[in-house]
């Protein structure tokens, strides 16, 4: 693979597919198993290529099973490819070198790295330990982290003792005690309330621009999305369909505007269904999806039609969009497998 030497993480058609052994029903059916076989194949990652320039911070979206955490743990070194290339701050992930282990960090949002039965103190001393961190250099690190996050109270605490969020706190304190390069973030948000949620995607979003951390994000949350990544990755099926700004996906994939129409001394009742999906209505206000193409003259006849004294036209939220475009492909997959 061809160095590119801006890119911090860059990969060029990297596949994983899993081979499951298909057990058969009854004891005859294990018997001719032992000489016979039959699989399944299962592709998680079908020929992805991308790269991220230094210190951005990319979101990396799809409906569960797209393939998003399996391509993590390629490029982390937790998974050989079937086939592909990757280079992460110059090195094969799946080489495992001990320098190229000291410069990245993964975090599983489902997953703990802390020990369950000891003080969240004791568990980043072990990673200390198992990082060759200079213990001054950890302390200071520790205290700057846990001031940030809010939980520098919590270090005593036992690890199993501690609520979601303060434990997902002190997971990414885990992470990030070797000041690493590169985040990979899995899911950092799962599960949180709405107050820590906030906290972690503030922490998040100011951290990795100071420290210039070149980050990988995936989350289902669009709020995550929307505060912290100006640009995303897609992939549906294990297969990559758009890499570009977040807003280019409204641009791209949006065919509607949601137009609200108020007035204080209320709205006459006459049918909308001409101009557009009718969201919302009350006797002084009506929220309306009407397609791109023709928002000028519906806007137009509506302002005649309402006598409204306010008109607000917004795009569709991003959310609803990725909704309606993971649906969409899923239907486009289904087809064309028919065919």
């Amino acid at each position: 693979m061809e160095e590119d030497r801006s890119s911090v993480i860059a990969v060029r058609k990297l596949t994983k597919v899993y081979r499951t052994y298909l057990k058969e029903e009854g004891f005859a059916g294990a018997l001719r198993g032992l000489w016979t076989r039959r699989y399944k194949e299962t592709v998680a990652a079908d020929a992805i290529s991308f790269s991220v320039r230094p210190g951005e911070l990319v979101g990396f979206l799809g409906p569960n099973g797209a393939g998003k955490t399996t391509t993590l743990k390629m490029l982390s070194g937790l998974l050989y490819p079937t086939s592909g290339e990757a280079k992460v701050l110059g090195f094969v992930p799946w080489e495992r070198a001990n320098e190229f282990r000291r410069q990245f960090a993964l975090v599983l949002g489902q997953k703990n790295q802390l020990w369950w039965d000891l003080p969240a103190a004791e568990s980043l001393e072990l990673n200390r330990v198992i990082y060759g961190i200079d213990s001054t250099e950890a302390r200071r690190t520790v205290d700057e982290l846990t001031g940030l996050l809010d939980v520098r109270d919590k270090l005593a605490v036992m690890v199993r003792e501690l609520s979601l969020g303060e434990r997902m706190k002190m997971e990414l304190i885990a992470a990030l005690l070797h000041r690493p390069r590169v985040l990979f973030l899995d899911e950092p948000t799962i599960g949180l309330d709405v107050v820590s949620q906030k906290k972690v995607r503030e922490f998040l979003r100011h951290y990795t621009a100071e420290r210039g951390i070149t980050t990988l994000l995936t989350s289902h949350y669009m709020q995550d999305i929307e505060e912290l990544c100006q640009r995303v990755i897609i992939i549906d099926h294990g297969q990559l369909f758009f890499d570009g700004a977040l807003r280019e996906i409204v641009d791209r994939f949006a065919a509607y505007k949601v137009v609200t129409l108020s007035r204080r001394d209320g709205l006459p009742e006459i049918d909308l269904a001409a101009h557009g999906e009718v969201m919302e209505r009350d006797p002084c206000r009506v929220r309306l999806r009407i397609r791109r193409d023709q928002i000028v003259g519906a806007c137009r006849e509506l302002l005649g039609s309402l006598q409204a004294d306010d008109i607000n036209i917004e795009e569709t939220p991003i959310e609803d969009v990725i909704r309606e475009l993971f649906t969409r492909r899923r239907v486009e997959v289904k087809e064309e497998a028919v065919a």
